[in-house]
């Protein structure tokens, strides 16, 4: 008979807890920093652009 669940995991596995899965994004997250896939999160693109033409905008009418 096929099951749906993944191999390894029978039907009194635990589920793992909030903290374990939490450490474990961690962890990958490191990886993937550490293999040079870091990406800039969106809003501080956002907020970068802001001040960029912020600062243009004063220079232009404050000058």
């Amino acid at each position: 008979m096929t099951t749906s669940e993944p191999p390894g995991r029978g039907r009194n596995a635990e589920k793992p807890t909030w903290v374990e899965r939490r450490r474990e994004k961690i962890r990958a997250e490191v990886e993937r920093n550490r293999r040079g896939e870091y990406t800039v999160p969106t809003w501080v693109l956002a907020v970068a652009l802001v001040l960029i033409v912020g600062a243009w905008l004063a220079l232009i009418f404050l000058a």
